[in-house]
């Protein structure tokens, strides 16, 4: 496209903004087509010109050059109606790439543009589950849409709508629902609370839990090495599969408090969880990440239910190398862990996309112990290849020989 075009396209587009300019450039004239349109954005500053003075319309326009004007357009669109910003917008998407090798952070203006910024992310899962202690084969998908809107400053609403299909079973019961929505509001630069169904993570690896919450939280942030969180609600993924304790008590509802923090090459969680006197759900634990190089590093995490009768534990230690990113193709992170677990201490909701963990709904099981490996690498931009495997897997309590477990799955993200 000749640069004259794309003058007189983004004038066109910043209609209204600016009536009268001066004319900056030796070689365009007052007589020319497209000079209102140039000396206007000269003098908003969304068009440059040469050292030597002139503008040199006729030359085609190189994408860089027109990434460098969306940078403008963006840097002034609080000038611009909510029609002009929609298509800033768009322009700013199809520029990213661009955008990013000049500095500027398309995530960053997606709140100032339109308030509402969209992301999401597809997989397809190969995985196999237990039907008693044998490993069954499954295939599924999985896709998430996550709608974030800035309502001011300190407010923002977010919900995740996700629909999840089974590819093995030829009926069509597929599963769409909301699986999140809160509000998030800020009281100045350090407290911020979170009311709805949100993400809620306990320890460092996710055994635990790594799941939904329905009800309310406060945060405190002092750094990036402290931060305090209370909170009360009722936890998704928790039933009387996973506690003979909880029985059919789906409602109950829990109190808890985690203290968090990074600084340098260590990160830790500290969690506090207590339920309704008949839940019999009192835990203590938390986790621990140390890198001992720039690509080595240790984790673990240990929990605890004191109010179940023996005061059942669980626990996970492991060694990762590497870091995935998904913008990065060719990077890649494997871990090994080893993960011991007693019957009512873990409650449901881990992290894993499969897990020897599920031997625990065996009404007969006391215990499981096994090895998990897990990998990803990054294939493509915003294309991850997962993989996990158990084995040597034990379960006490129990006659049954539980097999060892896999899963290998597809994760796209836009």
């Amino acid at each position: 496209m000749k640069k004259i075009l794309a003058i007189a396209a983004v004038a066109a587009l910043t209609a209204g903004v600016s009536a009268y300019a001066a004319n900056p450039f030796s070689d365009v004239s007052t007589s020319d087509w497209a000079y209102q349109a140039v000396s206007q954005l000269s003098d908003q500053g969304i068009v440059e010109g040469y050292p030597d003075g002139t503008f040199r319309g006729q030359r085609n326009i190189t994408r860089y050059e027109l990434a460098q004007i969306i940078a403008r357009l963006m840097a002034n669109e609080d000038q611009f109606n909510a029609e002009q910003r929609a298509t800033i917008d768009k322009l700013a998407g199809e520029y990213a790439d661009e955008l990013d090798n000049l500095g500027v952070r398309v995530s960053n203006l997606e709140a100032k543009v339109g308030n509402i910024s969209w992301s999401g992310d597809a997989r397809m899962k190969w995985a196999q589950s237990y039907s008693d202690g044998n490993a069954e084969d499954g295939f599924d998908g999985r896709m998430r849409i996550n709608a974030h809107a800035q309502v001011n400053d300190s407010t923002y609403v977010e919900g995740l709508l996700r629909s999840d299909m089974d590819f093995k079973d030829n009926s069509e019961n597929n599963n769409t629902y909301m699986q999140r929505l809160y509000v998030h509001h800020d009281f100045g630069s350090h407290v911020g609370v979170n009311v709805g169904k949100f993400a809620e993570t306990f320890g460092q690896t996710g055994m635990f839990y790594d799941s939904d919450l329905k009800g309310a939280e406060m945060t405190y942030t002092a750094n990036d090495a402290f931060s305090l969180t209370a909170g009360y609600g009722r936890f998704s993924d928790w039933d009387n599969k996973w506690n003979s304790n909880l029985k059919a008590q789906t409602n109950t509802e829990y109190g808890y408090a985690q203290i968090n923090g990074a600084a340098g090459r260590f990160a830790y969680t500290l969690d506090y969880i207590k339920g309704a006197d008949q839940s019999k759900v009192e835990v203590y634990g938390g986790g621990l990440t140390i890198g001992l190089t720039d690509k080595f590093d240790v984790f673990g995490d240990y929990f605890k239910n004191s109010d179940a009768q023996g005061d059942p534990d669980a626990w996970t230690a492991g060694l990762g190398f590497g870091h995935q990113d998904d913008a990065r193709v060719g990077s890649f992170r494997v871990s090994v862990a080893r993960v011991d677990a007693e019957k009512n201490a873990v409650l449901g909701g881990y992290t894993y996309d499969v897990s020897a963990l599920d031997a625990l709904k065996d009404a007969n099981v006391t215990r499981v112990k096994f090895w998990n490996a897990a990998a990803d690498v990054t294939v493509a931009k915003n294309v991850r290849l997962h993989g996990e495997y158990d084995w040597n897997v034990k379960a006490d309590g129990t006659t049954t020989d539980y097999d060892d477990l896999a899963t290998v799955s597809l994760n796209y993200v836009f």
